[in-house]
């Protein structure tokens, strides 16, 4: 695991935590760090869910671009696949995920929070894709996971404006989905949130979840009849799992809600 990027595991829940001061700027270092984390955080049989921190003050201020200002065209065309390969590794965790944002979390910074189901703001957080003032546009799947969460006209102005979002109105347009307070220093309110948030997957059923965020998540690269035959099969495999079996005899047992899952 990078030192840059580590991942913390506890009460099956994984924490992936950013840390290069000060600004957690996006270099190569943090990008792989970023897929070896997704990586584990997937293999890992004791993570029902995946929180992605960037610490108390920032999330991240975006790519490093004084690791790029000089690269030419080819360099960028050597660099590309990598940058969207750490968020595509993120977005493709079979677990549920949450982005816990403090700070400023700013064009590439904001393409990680974009890979995850989920997006919990602190109050003094920033958002944006302010690329377009760089003379460039975003390349870490902002312009297309953006349009999808917020719509192509909202995702149009941050985008062509370069503007900052407070958390308010990233909360009023839908690009996060919960605002806290940060707390005093040291208390780390958004993480304690997160978890708070990641908690109700520990200990689920973790194939069903899998298999409904499949079949969101590719439904929504198809059109509708495809997506339901993606669901119609991805809705059968789960009847090979034995937390169906235990589901549903809980049910006629005891009544809905009071299964206890394995997992498996």
């Amino acid at each position: 695991m990078s030192e840059v990027v580590r991942l913390e595991v506890e009460d099956g829940i994984g924490v992936i935590r950013l840390d290069r001061p000060p600004m957690n700027a996006l270099n190569d270092e943090v990008q792989h760090g970023l897929i070896a984390a997704a990586a584990e955080a997937t293999d890992r049989k004791d993570v029902f869910a995946v929180i992605v921190y960037g610490g108390e003050k920032v999330f991240a201020a975006g790519v490093d671009i004084k690791q790029m200002a000089s690269w030419s065209y080819t360099d960028m065309v050597d660099h590309s696949h990598l940058f969207q390969d750490f968020t595509r590794a993120l977005a493709r965790i079979p677990k549920p995920t949450v982005a816990a944002i403090t700070g400023y979390a700013l064009g590439g910074g904001c393409e990680v929070t974009l890979a995850c189901d989920f997006r919990i703001a602190a109050s003094n957080a920033k958002l944006g894709q302010p690329e377009v003032l760089l003379g460039v546009i975003p390349g870490a799947g902002g312009t297309q996971r953006l349009a999808r969460l917020i719509g192509p006209g909202r995702a149009k102005d941050l985008i062509f404006t370069g503007r900052f979002v407070d958390a308010d109105e990233a909360l009023a347009i839908g690009l996060v989905d919960a605002v806290v307070d940060p707390g005093e220093p040291g208390s780390e309110g958004v993480l304690t949130a997160a978890k708070e948030m990641m908690s109700r997957y520990a200990g689920g059923p973790a194939y069903a979840i899998r298999a409904a965020k499949e079949a969101i998540d590719s439904g929504l690269e198809v059109d509708l009849q495809s997506g339901l035959e993606i669901e119609r099969l991805l809705f059968s495999s789960v009847f090979a799992t034995k937390d169906r079996d235990t589901g549903m005899r809980s049910f006629l047992d005891k009544g809905p809600g009071k299964a206890t899952f394995e997992g498996a």
